[in-house]
């Protein structure tokens, strides 16, 4: 049993490019390394149109990379578990880095407590999601929210990307974590009504906050962003 509560800082980006949100992240993995600063912060922004792949044995065909960059979107490797994914405008992104010895020091315990943290998001909604074997949460056979994370030295980076009211079309050129016959949906597409990002922030805070058994605190000084976010 932990004796007192951790303490969260909660670092509200915005929009901002996915490098600059990995640089970022690295500034708070940084803190933790050197014990500088707050220990646990939970970074949310928002992505402008971006194809990420995850970490496997070989590298995606240049040939459909190149064909994802001719929509529009930028295509960025990442040192994340999990396949190839989306992030863009309408998804709410949450980064966090957490040292786990804060918490319980445990990888699968960690997944397990996002996916359940987005379970709990769905339901204040009033949608019956679930996980499954494949990581994520689903609500039927789609995919409401892509999981991916890097953990290293029990320090904690990526994070979770829920659909609230995504541009879904995105999703129809890749096949998403490379789980064939399974779909994606959004927040917007299960209730039938428009669920912005904003909408859905203060829930998935409070269910973090329940799940981590955590406190959160907002950001008292703006991180060094380098102008890139908006």
């Amino acid at each position: 049993m932990r004796g007192v509560r951790p303490v969260v800082e909660v670092v509200r980006l915005g929009l901002v490019s996915y490098p600059e949100a990995v640089r970022l992240q690295q500034v708070y993995v940084d803190r933790h390394r050197h014990q500088s600063g707050p220990a646990h912060a939970l970074l949310l922004c928002q992505h402008p149109p971006v194809y990420t792949t995850g970490l496997r044995q070989a590298p995606y065909p240049a040939a459909l990379l190149d064909r994802l960059r001719l929509l529009g979107a930028a295509v960025h490797r990442t040192n994340r578990g999990g396949l190839i994914t989306f992030h863009g405008p309408g998804q709410l992104v949450c980064y966090p880095v957490l040292h786990l010895a804060g918490f319980k020091k445990s990888v699968r315990w960690y997944v397990c407590e996002l996916e359940k943290t987005i379970v709990s998001v769905c339901s204040r909604f009033g949608i019956e999601a679930s996980t499954s074997p494949h990581t994520g949460v689903w609500v039927g056979d789609n995919k409401i929210c892509a999981i991916g994370i890097h953990c290293g030295r029990y320090i904690t980076s990526h994070g979770l990307a829920l659909n609230c009211n995504t541009d879904m079309s995105w999703f129809g050129h890749i096949v998403p974590c490379g789980i064939e016959g399974k779909g994606v949906t959004s927040l917007s597409a299960e209730l039938q009504r428009d669920v912005s990002v904003e909408e859905a922030i203060p829930h998935l805070l409070d269910a973090f906050g329940e799940r981590f058994d955590c406190r959160l605190t907002d950001a008292q000084t703006e991180p060094d962003s380098g102008g890139s976010s908006a």
